[in-house]
C-alpha cells in the first residue's frame, strides 16, 4: 500500500473510533486494529494519537471551508458574505470539537488546552489563506487577520465556559447579532 492510502486508512480507522467512543476512549492499539496495520506503522506516520485526530479535523475542517467559499451565493455584499462565512465556519469549528473530541477532553485534560492552541492557530492559517484565494473577499490582509483572529477568540471562548448546549445556541445568536457585524464593518474599513 502506499503512504498517501496508508495514512488515509488510518485516518479513517480513527474517525470511526472516535466517534464510536471518543478521542479519550480510543487507543492506538485500537486504530491499529481497526486499519489492519501494525501499531508501528501507525507511528511511521503519526507521531501521537492527538496528530491523528489533528489530520482528520484539518482534513474536514478544509472540507467544510472550501465548501462554505466556493458554494456560498454571489450575489451577496462582501458585509453580508463575510459575517455568513464567519459564522458558518464558527459553527463548523464548534461542532467538529464537539463531534471528535468531546468537551470532557478539552475542559479537563492538561494536553488539550496546548492542542487547541494548535488548532485554534491552524484553522486561522487556513480561513486566512482560504479567503485571500477567494475572488469575493478583496480587503487588506491585516484586516482579514483582525477578522479571523477576533472571530475565532470569541467563538473558542464561549464553547469553554458554556455549561449546555441552550448556552451555545445563546452565545452564537449573541455573537451573530451583537458583535460579528461589528468585527466585518470594523475589517471592512
Amino acid at each position: 500500500m502506499e503512504a498517501d492510502k496508508i495514512k488515509e486508512c488510518i485516518k479513517d480507522s480513527a474517525r470511526e473510533l472516535f466517534r464510536r467512543y471518543g478521542y479519550n476512549k480510543t487507543n492506538v492499539n485500537e486504530i491499529a486494529k481497526k486499519a489492519k496495520i501494525a501499531k508501528a506503522t501507525i507511528y511511521k506516520y503519526f507521531d501521537s494519537k492527538e496528530l491523528i485526530l489533528h489530520g482528520i479535523l484539518m482534513d474536514y475542517i478544509r472540507k467544510g471551508v472550501n465548501d462554505l467559499i466556493y458554494k456560498s451565493p454571489r450575489d451577496l455584499e462582501l458585509e453580508l458574505y463575510l459575517s455568513n462565512l464567519i459564522l458558518k465556519v464558527s459553527r463548523l469549528t464548534y461542532t467538529i470539537c464537539n463531534e471528535f473530541i468531546g468537551w470532557d477532553f478539552i475542559r479537563e485534560s492538561a494536553n488539550a488546552q496546548e492542542y487547541l492552541k494548535t488548532l485554534s492557530d491552524d484553522l486561522e492559517n487556513l480561513l486566512v489563506q482560504s479567503f485571500q484565494q477567494s475572488e469575493r473577499v478583496s480587503i487588506p490582509l491585516e484586516n482579514l487577520i483582525f477578522l479571523v483572529k477576533s472571530s475565532k477568540s470569541i467563538v473558542f471562548s464561549f464553547a469553554f465556559t458554556s455549561v449546555s448546549v441552550a448556552d451555545v445556541r445563546k452565545n452564537f445568536v449573541s455573537f451573530q447579532n451583537d458583535l460579528l457585524p461589528f468585527l466585518v464593518k470594523g475589517a471592512l474599513v
